[in-house]
This record gives C-alpha cells, sequence and structure tokens, in this order.
C-alpha cells in the first residue's frame, strides 16, 4: 500500500479537470516506461480543447490484457466545502481523501503498481500487458477512448480482455461486475407562451406552468418496466430556465433540460416521439431537441468473463452479482473491440465533495488486479 499511495498522491496533484491531463498522462507514460513498456500518446480534438490518449504495451504476443481507465476527473466544486484541499491527498486513519481517489485515479494507482509487482515475480510471464487511458472520459468522450481505439485497432497483438477501473462496488470492494450500461440521450425543450404583465394574466400565456405540467408528465410516464438485464429507463430533469430577471413580467418562453437513461427496448427516435407525445398533451408551441450519447449494450456472460468474476471470489471472498446498472462509461466505446469488464471502488463516493476511499478497498482492489495477471498471463 505505501507504494499504491505514493503513485496516488502523485496523480491526485495533477488538476486533470475533463479535457486537461497531458502531465498526468506524462507521469503515467514514465512510470510504464521505466517497467519496460511502449509508450504511444496521441491527442485528438479542437485547438485549446485538446484530449490526450495513452497506449502502452509490454510484450508482442497473445493474451493481451489491458487495464483501461480515465485520468481526468470532474471540478471539485467549491473547495471551502471541503476537508483538505481536493488536490492534495489526505490521509485520516483507514480513509484517503481527494479528487479522483474513487473515479478513477485510484484504480489507476492500484493497477500500475500491481503490474510492477507482478514483474518483478514474473520476467518472463506468457503474453501482453497494455494500458489504456485518456483524459476525456467525464466530458462527452468524442476524442477519447472513442478516437483512440479506432487509432490502436489494427496495432498487434489486439487487445483479448480489458478491466476497466471504473467504481462499480455498492458496499465491499468484490461485490459488484458490470457488463453493460444503459443508454443516455439529453433533451432541451423550450415552451413559448405571450409575454405579458403578471397584474394581467389572461392577456398573457404563461410558459412556467405549462412546462411544470408537461414535465409532470413526463416524470410520470412509465416507458418501460426493465429487462433480464436492465433496471427500467428513468427521466431525471436536470434544469428549469425562464431567463427572466424581473418579477413583474410573465415570461416569453421557458426551457428545461431532461436526460434519459434507457433501456434496449427503445431507440433514442423512438423515446423522443413519446417524449414529444407527452408535451403535446399541454402544448402546441414547442420546440423538443434530443442528443443520444451513449446507447445501451450488454455483453455475453463469457468464459473469459466468467473467469475474472471467479479470480474476484477467490481474491475477495465474495461472490460478484454482474450488473448493468449506473451512468455511461468508456465501456460503451471498448466493448466495439473486445470484452470488457468494469471493476473498481465504492461508486457511491464518486464525484461528491470529500471524496475519498478506505485505505483497504485499495488493498483488496490492487489484490483483484494482482490476481488477475497472475491467473490471466
Amino acid at each position: 500500500m505505501k507504494s499504491v499511495l505514493n503513485v496516488l498522491e502523485q496523480l491526485i496533484a495533477f488538476k486533470s479537470i475533463t479535457p486537461t491531463g497531458k502531465d498526468a498522462i506524462d507521469f503515467v507514460a514514465d512510470y510504464l516506461q521505466k517497467l519496460g513498456f511502449e509508450c504511444l500518446i496521441k491527442t485528438f480534438g479542437p485547438n485549446g480543447q485538446e484530449v490526450t490518449n495513452l497506449y502502452a504495451t509490454l510484450g508482442h504476443e497473445a493474451p493481451n490484457i489491458c487495464f483501461a481507465g480515465h485520468i481526468d476527473i470532474v471540478p471539485p466544486g467549491d473547495e471551502k466545502l471541503w476537508q483538505s484541499d481536493p488536490f492534495q491527498m489526505q490521509v485520516k486513519d483507514d480513509l484517503v481523501f481527494g479528487r479522483g481517489t474513487v473515479d478513477m485515479k485510484g484504480a489507476i494507482a492500484c493497477c500500475l503498481v500491481a503490474v510492477s509487482e507482478f514483474l518483478k515475480e514474473n520476467k518472463n510471464h506468457n503474453g501482453t500487458i497494455s494500458f489504456l487511458l485518456t483524459t476525456d472520459e467525464e466530458g462527452d468522450g468524442t476524442h477519447g477512448l472513442k478516437e483512440m481505439l479506432e487509432y490502436i485497432k489494427d496495432i498487434e497483438p489486439k487487445i483479448d480482455f480489458c478491466i476497466l477501473g471504473e467504481p462499480t462496488t455498492e458496499h465491499e470492494v468484490g461485490d459488484t461486475i458490470k457488463i453493460g450500461r444503459r443508454g443516455s440521450i439529453n433533451f432541451d425543450l423550450t415552451i413559448t407562451g405571450k409575454q405579458g404583465h403578471v397584474a394581467y394574466p389572461e392577456k398573457a400565456i404563461n410558459p412556467m406552468p405549462i412546462v411544470i405540467s408537461a414535465l409532470k408528465g413526463l416524470i410520470e410516464t412509465e416507458f418501460d418496466s426493465g429487462s433480464e438485464f436492465f433496471q427500467k429507463s428513468n427521466l431525471e430533469i436536470t434544469s428549469i430556465e425562464g431567463q427572466n430577471p424581473v418579477r413583474n413580467v410573465i415570461p416569453f418562453s421557458v426551457s428545461a433540460k431532461f436526460n434519459i437513461r434507457f433501456i434496449d427496448k427503445h431507440t433514442p427516435s423512438d423515446l423522443a416521439a413519446k417524449v414529444a407525445h407527452v408535451i403535446s398533451q399541454y402544448s402546441d408551441d414547442y420546440e423538443l431537441k434530443y442528443s443520444c450519447t451513449s446507447l445501451p449494450f450488454v455483453q455475453e456472460y463469457s468464459k473469459e468473463i466468467e473467469r475474472f468474476a471467479d479470480i474476484v471470489y477467490d481474491t475477495c471472498g465474495i461472490r460478484p452479482k454482474i450488473k448493468t446498472n449506473g451512468g455511461t462509461s468508456d465501456a460503451r466505446f471498448i466493448h466495439k473491440y473486445t470484452q470488457v469488464v468494469e471493476f473498481g471502488l465504492n461508486c457511491d463516493l464518486a464525484h461528491k465533495i470529500d471524496e475519498h476511499t478506505k485505505i483497504c478497498d485499495l488493498q483488496t482492489l490492487y489484490n483483484v488486479y494482482y490476481s488477475s495477471l497472475v491467473k490471466l498471463l
């Protein structure tokens, strides 16, 4: 754990808020090069918003076991609300504080040290070990692993199995493995009324109660009841804006934003049609735009995934549940090229003020990553 905490402390110090993080990628590349890895760093995206990606390999034979993840983090928010500097690791008893400890610099530190220790004992191991990291997972992911996977797709040996260190733990490390995710679709709704004085409502049309009623109708709509692999689709309102600086004017229009996490019973266009049908019951003067950032997917529970589940069970003493819940991740890109399992720290603490993890959880995660190398190579 001393080595894991040392690496994690250095990773947390990088203010790698999406899409920045080239310095953190360079740090990881330097660490891996000292272990003998060949490192390929590629930058994609427009000027000022460049995304840095790393693909590092050690070996030239199959199987290629890849550790994947992201070095970027969400902003810490109001740093005054933190108990300590979010970019300076603090250890209090068994707790490690800092932005990214859970999502997901803690997992990266564990797999880096696990590989380092594995190589000390297994200089002539079989196969190939690789790392695939990006600085654009917390953003839209357009120029992150999506582009990097396409860039490296013909490099041999191709990735045979990928372990993505996203936070998946619900209660105890080892209790959950994810092999799929729901899709995500964002909506922008604008309802237009008729502007006027609040003292003469009969001469105006207030779009505010209309949008409230329409959103209530959407919340009460049950899009499905879930399926064998997915929990049911859910809609969450994220903002309502009247853009009205005064209190005595009925606004001309009101806008709202909402998101639906959806399952494989729907297509984005079908969902948009259902949403539009609900809204049309409350207004005939509206504009609805949508964009799908991720489609739902679930992988076959293959022998390789079952083998990883057995490694988790042997290491943690827990039979992991196989799930697809939670938000989107880069697994939505990776699964198109190779099998991928998501396995990491406690998901409850991701993105929160005073983000932290337990040292004992880091130890367990390290043990699983190390055991995976031993069993798979």
